[in-house]
């Protein structure tokens, strides 16, 4: 194939036929994968010590935080999170709950503002079988979602292709808020 048809294929050994198909890599995300999906004491906790940038954090309130997904399903995947390490939505004070509502609302309102949202999956798994891969700090999912959003990619290769670095998706939800 000439460069002006596409990309040409690299063959490398070791990797079966030759099938004519490109490859996205991640490697972003082995340490993701080499870890199992967990960290050395709780990601939540240790967040708010952090600078804002660093920690991908969007916004700061009394009781609560919204940070961007490090591993998100969607451009703005963001997820609501109180201070205190609680496992379970019941255990929310009515305070914590009342700005956990009002952060998961704002956070929809700039999403919209910022990248024209059509819907959005908003969410919690509450315990490892309901699929919490940190099930021992709660966490809201706000995941913003796109008519067509979710194409072969996903469904069949298992590989979610973003258009926006964090960093970026981070400063302009962070600026909006």
């Amino acid at each position: 194939m000439s460069e002006a048809e596409g990309p040409g294929l690299v063959e490398q050994d070791g990797i079966g036929v030759p099938d004519a198909l490109q490859r996205l890599w991640t490697p972003h995300r082995l340490a993701y994968v080499q870890s199992g999906g967990k960290d050395e004491g709780c990601p939540f906790c240790s967040l708010p010590g952090k600078d804002d940038e660093a920690a991908l954090i969007l916004a700061r309130g009394e009781l609560v935080y919204a940070v961007l997904n490090l591993y998100p399903y969607n451009p703005g995947h963001l997820m609501v999170v109180p201070y205190r390490h609680i496992p379970d939505y019941t255990d929310l004070t009515p305070e914590e709950t009342r700005e956990f509502a009002e952060f998961t609302q704002h956070a929809m309102r700039v999403v919209r503002a910022v990248s024209a949202a059509h819907g959005f999956n908003i969410g919690m798994n509450q315990g490892v079988v309901a699929g919490a891969g940190i099930a021992a700090h709660l966490h809201q999912h706000v995941v913003p979602r796109w008519g067509g959003d979710a194409n072969f990619m996903p469904v069949v290769g298992h590989t979610k292709v973003l258009p926006q670095l964090l960093g970026q998706t981070r400063k302009l939800l962070a600026d909006a808020w």
